[in-house]
Parts: structure tokens; C-alpha cells; sequence
């Protein structure tokens, strides 16, 4: 056999085995692209009735029902924009309170309020118990509140020291690796295009992934029939990662909220969202 014919053989099986690839990589993009046609098809079916709606209506009877030792409505929480406006707060939360002295996201203020003013004991709502008791109650009023913003843009404020710095903590969170796996938040959401199985994986460090992901929040969840908000959100990531759950409301959760808040800015909210 000559050099020459070696030679081309050699050229044609490669232009064969790249042929192969390409034709594979081909029928994979397809099948991706139809796979993400068929979620958005069963997202737009679910939402013609999203079960949500039950709990913003929950949610608006807690907020004016008169609740607790006070006997007190919340109607008079403060939310970041004067006492008892909802309308346009979720899209500004998580920020800085002076009367705590804190920056707190939708559910901190809510027990904030619930203690004060209605002086119900907010020891009661904890990440054992999401779908029970006052934290069910906590999660169908963040639920209702969050409707009162929908289609609004975000605009955490991000104007104080307090701000600033649980922004760089929530950053330092969200690419902190650790646990059995040596998991992030970022190993799963800090890249386009990411899937794990038929969910894809949103970019939770810029816009417009942190906009799908963190705009999205409270969500009703199809797979178990929950509503969540973002702090079930959150701890269930934290579990996933093999990670301690974080108590809820914690530092932590807040900073990782403000982180993706702040980089969520200008994003449409379609809280309450539904989801597989």
C-alpha cells in the first residue's frame, strides 16, 4: 500500500468520524431544543390555572385579618415604601430598615411585623414546617404581596453601608464551595446554558438568568404541591447541596437574596411563578 493511498484513507475516516460528530451533535441540539419546547408548553398549560391564586387569597385575609395577643391586623407594616403600601415593596426587598437596624427580605419583615404588631410569637416559623402553621401563614402572605408587584421591574435599593456589605456576603456565599460534594450555588447557576435533566439552570450572577430565577419566586411547585417562597427556595439548595440547612430568615439567606436582587435589577417580576 502506498503513502499516498494511507494518506487519504486516513483523511477520509477523518472527515467521517467528524461527519459522525457533527451529525450527533446535530440530533442531540435537536432533541435538547425540543425538550425545551415541550417544558414551555407544559409551563404555559399550568399556567392557565396556577394554584397559586389560592394562596394570594390566603395570603390577603391574613394580612387584614386582626391576628394575634394585639388582636392586630398587618395592615400597618411597613414594608420599605410606609406603613401598610404593598403595591411595588417586593421588588425593592431585600433593603434596609432602620427600625431594625437590619436588612431584611420579604419574610424577615413579615415576622418582624407579625411580632410587633400583632405580637404573635415568631419563634413558631421555622424551615421544619414550611407548609404548616404561621410559616405556611409567613409563605401565603410573601405569596400575595409578591402578586401585588407582578410586572413590575426590580430596584433594590443598594444606597447604605448595611446594603453594600450583604451584597459582598451573599456573594461570597453563593461561590463559597464546601460540603461531601464540595457544591456552590454557583456550581449549578453561575453559567449559561446549564441543565441538570430535562430543568434548566438559571445564570443567578447577571441578567437575564437571575431574572428567570430570582424573579420568579414565590413559586407554586407542581412536583410536590407546595407553594415556596424564596426562603424554601433557598434552603432547598442548601439541602441539595448536602450543606446544614440555614434557619429561617438567617443572615445568610437574606445576603444570598440581596446578592441576586441587586443583580437582578431591571428584571420583570413573574412572582408567583409556577414551576415543574
Amino acid at each position: 500500500m502506498t503513502t499516498e493511498r494511507v494518506s487519504k484513507e486516513t483523511a477520509v475516516k477523518k472527515i467521517l468520524v467528524t461527519w459522525v460528530a457533527c451529525s450527533a451533535l446535530s440530533v442531540f441540539a435537536q432533541e435538547k431544543d425540543a425538550a425545551i419546547k415541550g417544558i414551555e408548553e407544559y409551563r404555559a398549560m399550568l399556567e392557565d390555572g396556577n394554584p397559586a391564586e389560592l394562596y394570594e387569597v390566603k395570603g390577603e385575609e391574613l394580612w387584614k385579618q386582626k391576628r394575634g395577643p394585639k388582636n392586630a391586623s398587618l395592615e400597618q407594616c411597613d414594608l420599605g415604601k410606609g406603613p401598610g403600601v404593598v403595591k411595588g415593596a417586593f421588588v425593592e426587598l431585600p433593603r434596609f430598615f432602620p427600625d431594625t437596624g437590619r436588612v431584611q427580605d420579604l419574610e424577615s419583615r413579615l415576622l418582624t411585623c407579625m411580632e410587633t404588631l400583632q405580637g404573635i410569637d415568631v419563634k413558631q416559623v421555622s424551615t421544619r414546617n414550611f407548609g404548616k402553621g404561621e410559616t405556611a401563614n409567613v409563605v401565603a402572605l410573601a405569596t400575595w404581596i409578591a402578586s401585588q408587584s407582578k410586572g413590575m421591574a426590580f430596584n433594590l435599593p443598594f444606597n447604605t453601608q448595611a446594603e453594600r456589605d450583604m451584597y459582598e456576603v451573599g456573594k461570597r456565599l453563593f461561590f463559597m464551595r464546601g460540603g461531601p460534594h464540595d457544591f456552590a450555588c454557583a456550581s449549578c447557576h453561575s453559567e449559561d446554558g446549564r441543565r441538570i435533566r430535562l430543568q434548566e439552570l438559571p445564570n443567578l450572577t447577571k441578567n437575564p438568568g437571575n431574572g428567570v430565577g430570582f424573579a420568579a419566586w414565590p413559586a407554586y411547585r407542581v412536583s410536590n404541591g407546595q407553594m415556596w417562597s424564596m426562603q424554601h427556595r433557598i434552603n432547598d439548595c442548601y439541602r441539595q447541596q448536602r450543606f446544614p440547612e440555614p434557619e429561617f430568615a438567617s443572615d445568610a439567606t437574606i445576603a444570598l437574596s440581596v446578592y441576586m436582587g441587586v443583580n437582578a435589577k431591571g428584571a420583570t417580576s413573574i412572582a408567583p411563578a409556577i414551576k415543574r
